[in-house]
């Protein structure tokens, strides 16, 4: 890129491994469509969630053509990623539990035998409901594959050896706040243990411990995250947003279950529930903040790439499904490429205000 053209930002949000296809597709499509331009070629790299991968490997200096074209091939082994590593039982947290239920259970005890006409039912219950674990499941599985991975693959452990800058988003669960992994004392911890961190969605992981804090998934924030860019000298921030609602139902049965397709996500059960809850409010959430953020940032061109609402039932199918993994990718890749040619999207008009060139 010549010295003249802005600064690059790239701002990749999660969705789980099914909204990290989704970023690789679009990044895909960008680069065939924008002249001269590849992913690698941003400036800076943001990610939170599962675009903490992407954006990792893409400041790393992988092609984002051969993560597309390795995870459109099941035989490829580029990117080995197996369900045990990303579903592995957390036996510290039920070890946790246990002990905490058997605490709870004396105390049940103890107060009835004591004072049995005393004994407050619901607050007893409560003891037992402080005794759920904190998550179901391990990111120490999901951390080894990434060392590996790097390691592999050539890219830096460290935030400060990598390629291009990149900044890994995660909140601080005690103090309720956000943390920039790469940046001051935080761009000391290891890329794959903040990587780690950020895919921590609650309820699902347990929370992913580093230096006596506790960190879980750092969401969309209020808009994506665009500010650690502008911060860093960005003026043309694209942003890649997997997590909008899913319109299911207007078509038909097309919500895919484990008993055939429904009408509804309720069919899908608790977690598809809230997942749904949880994009409807990063979704105004980040609408609100994206909208304050131009305002205040007139000089900073933002772009954002979401699916269809009616696209995103996509989304719902597992990840280790191939032909559902294969059908994300490409949908990623031709509703970016269909964008990308209408000349009156807002898309390729911000790009091409930016003094990048669109290849229809």
């Amino acid at each position: 890129m010549a010295d003249s053209e802005p600064r690059l930002g790239l701002c990749l949000s999660g969705g789980g491994v099914t909204g990290a296809m989704y970023q690789v597709g679009c990044l895909a499509a960008l680069e065939d469509r924008i002249e001269g331009v590849s992913a690698t070629d941003f400036d800076v790299f943001v990610g939170t969630a599962s675009g903490a991968t992407v954006a990792m490997a893409l400041a790393g200096g992988l092609s984002v053509q051969r993560m597309y074209r390795a995870l459109l091939d099941p035989a490829d082994d580029f990117f080995p990623l197996t369900r045990n590593q990303l579903l592995r039982i957390d036996m510290g947290e039920l070890l946790r539990v246990f002990g905490s239920a058997i605490s709870a259970a004396r105390r049940v005890v103890s107060s009835a035998a004591t004072s049995p006409l005393d004994v407050k039912v619901w607050d007893e219950l409560e003891r037992f409901v402080d005794s759920l674990p904190a998550g179901l499941f391990s990111l120490d599985p999901y951390e080894r594959f990434l060392q590996d991975f790097m390691a592999r693959r050539g890219i830096a452990q460290r935030f400060e050896d990598l390629q291009k800058p990149l900044f890994v988003i995660a909140n601080d669960l005690d103090a309720g706040r956000r943390t920039v992994f790469g940046k001051g004392e935080l761009s000391n911890v290891p890329v794959a243990r903040a990587v780690a961190a950020a895919c921590a969605i609650p309820i699902l992981y347990a929370p992913v411990e580093i230096g006596g804090r506790d960190y879980v998934d750092g969401g969309m924030g209020d808009a994506a995250h665009v500010d650690v860019a502008e911060e860093e000298g960005c003026r043309l921030i694209l942003v890649i947003n997997p997590m909008v609602p899913v319109h299911a139902g207007a078509e038909g049965r097309d919500v895919p279950t484990g008993h055939g397709k429904k009408s509804r996500v309720r069919d899908k059960g608790a977690i598809w529930v809230y997942n749904q809850a949880m994009r409807m409010r990063m979704e105004a959430r980040f609408s609100l903040g994206l909208d304050r953020f131009r305002i205040e940032h007139p000089d900073t061109r933002v772009a954002v790439l979401e699916p269809k609402q009616s696209d995103a039932t996509l989304f719902m199918y597992s990840p280790m499904n191939f032909a559902a993994r294969r059908a994300i990718l490409q949908e990623g890749y031709t509703s970016t490429a269909r964008i990308l040619s209408d000349p009156e999207s807002s898309l390729r008009k911000t790009l091409e205000g930016a003094g990048l060139k669109v290849v229809s």
